[in-house]
């Protein structure tokens, strides 16, 4: 009895320890996995980083060059030989009788057996041929594929982050337009309570305040909006939250942008992405003119053969044959679907040319607009920077002149709007430069992955 209990003790204390130990390796795993899924510091380069990482399109343009890789190998493995096996057993329940002088004779047994091994050595063929020469080719087009992918990421991801941060900074405006409303409205009242002024300005105040706060509200519907965008961009996760980071400062420096450089198509990962086709549709014109040429191939087997009209003894005694060879195949008449096929072959490499006609023109009208679009939204940018301090000091005078009697509420009002408006286009001028700034970069071909 007391041997049993001592037993189910130890029993126990190997289950909660082999218990304790996974459920500390469950957490240890955690908690190394954690930073990797949440971003600690959400700047733009670790929010592109982060997209590329997590990205659905990424990780499947990356699980196509694999796929590729694998298609490359298989295609190639053909060039090896190819040794194969076969077991055969038949039962013959009538052997085949043939009249050899004038008697009945069976050619064969009851049971025959046949363990048959065969090897086969491609020496020309035309699919190998062509799996062999355009072997790079292939893997060029699918990581070119991926850094295609890559590229379109960062731009929407980039676009995304400094559209959200337009919105977080117009909540900002709005957020100190409210405390000066409500200082405004603070200070009309009181006039108002000392018979300075009528009631209009006061309720003026009280209708600027409501419509800031309105304004404000649409403002973070639309921000909650644009930062649930960008986290499905990056394939963040939902229930986290993701604060951005930036550094204004920075921001400012960063739409410089050379406006006299050259275009150079072959930057361009879709010209690179057709050269790389070019080549293939090449190949595949040589493929096609190959077809006339004879396929040949090495061939030899080793059977063992086994006969015996009783099942018992079949396999007591084996008859072996063996043989090499070679095979020679070539297709006389095939309705003219060689010269078919090369003709199709050699309008799609002409087609091919075309399209590279079209992207240089295509990239030269991209880069022309976006070259406008950001020399437009620079020298709108400049423009109205030089707004937000001529705004301020209006504002900042008015509302000395108002407490002083000099000029109405009406005027604090409107200076007030001005300097409303004018921070908020600022932001928004900032936030489109780096915009176009993004689009001129691609156009150019110079957003590395």
């Amino acid at each position: 009895m007391l041997i049993g209990i001592h037993k189910k003790r130890i029993q126990f204390f190997v289950f909660s320890g082999f218990t304790g130990l996974l459920l500390l390796a469950l957490k240890s795993n955690a908690q190394q996995n954690e930073p990797d899924s949440l971003l600690q510091s959400a700047t733009l380069q670790n929010v592109i980083g982060y997209t590329l990482k997590h990205q659905p399109a990424v990780q499947q343009s990356l699980i196509d060059e694999k796929i590729t890789g694998l298609q490359v190998k298989s295609k190639l493995s053909d060039w090896y030989p190819q040794v194969n096996f076969n077991y055969l057993y038949q039962r013959n329940f009538q052997v085949q009788t043939s009249i050899i002088g004038g008697n009945p004779v069976k050619l064969g047994v009851n049971n025959t057996s046949a363990l048959q091994f065969s090897a086969t050595q491609s020496i020309f063929n035309r699919d190998v041929l062509i799996a062999n020469r355009t072997k790079n080719d292939v893997r060029r087009q699918a990581f070119q594929q991926t850094v295609n992918t890559r590229i379109d990421a960062i731009v929407a991801v980039s676009k995304a982050f400094y559209d959200l941060l337009a919105t977080e900074q117009q909540i900002k405006v709005v957020n100190e337009n409210i405390v000066r409303i409500e200082r405004s409205l603070k200070d009309a009242r009181a006039q108002y309570d000392a018979g300075v002024v009528d009631k209009t300005d006061y309720k003026r105040a009280t209708i600027a305040l409501n419509n800031a706060i309105a304004t404000k509200k649409a403002n973070q519907e639309a921000l909650k909006a644009k930062n649930e965008y960008l986290k499905a961009l990056m394939n963040y996760p939902k229930t986290a939250s993701l604060d951005i980071i930036y550094d204004s400062t920075t921001l400012e420096k960063e739409i410089v942008l050379d406006t006299l450089q050259n275009i150079d198509y072959s930057k361009r990962i879709e010209y690179q992405l057709l050269q790389t086709q070019r080549k293939l549709q090449e190949a595949n014109v040589l493929y096609n003119k190959w077809s006339y040429i004879p396929s040949l191939s090495a061939n030899g087997a080793y059977n063992l053969n086994y006969l015996n009209n009783n099942f018992g003894k079949l396999y007591n005694q084996s008859f072996p044959n063996s043989y090499a060879g070679l095979t020679f195949s070539f297709p006389i008449f095939q309705g003219g679907k060689r010269k078919y096929d090369t003709q199709q072959a050699e309008w799609e490499l002409k087609r091919t040319d075309l399209d590279l006609v079209n992207l240089r023109n295509s990239v030269n009208s991209e880069y022309t607009s976006a070259l406008s679009d950001y020399k437009a939204s620079l020298s709108n940018y400049q423009a109205i920077k030089e707004n937000v301090m001529l705004a301020q000091e209006v504002y900042d005078v008015i509302q000395l002149q108002y407490h002083s009697g000099v000029k109405t509420y009406l005027e604090v009002v409107t200076a007030e709007t001005d300097l409303r408006s004018s921070q908020i286009n600022y932001f928004n001028a900032l936030y489109q430069v780096l915009s176009s700034k993004i689009d001129v970069q691609k156009s150019l071909g110079e957003i590395n992955p």
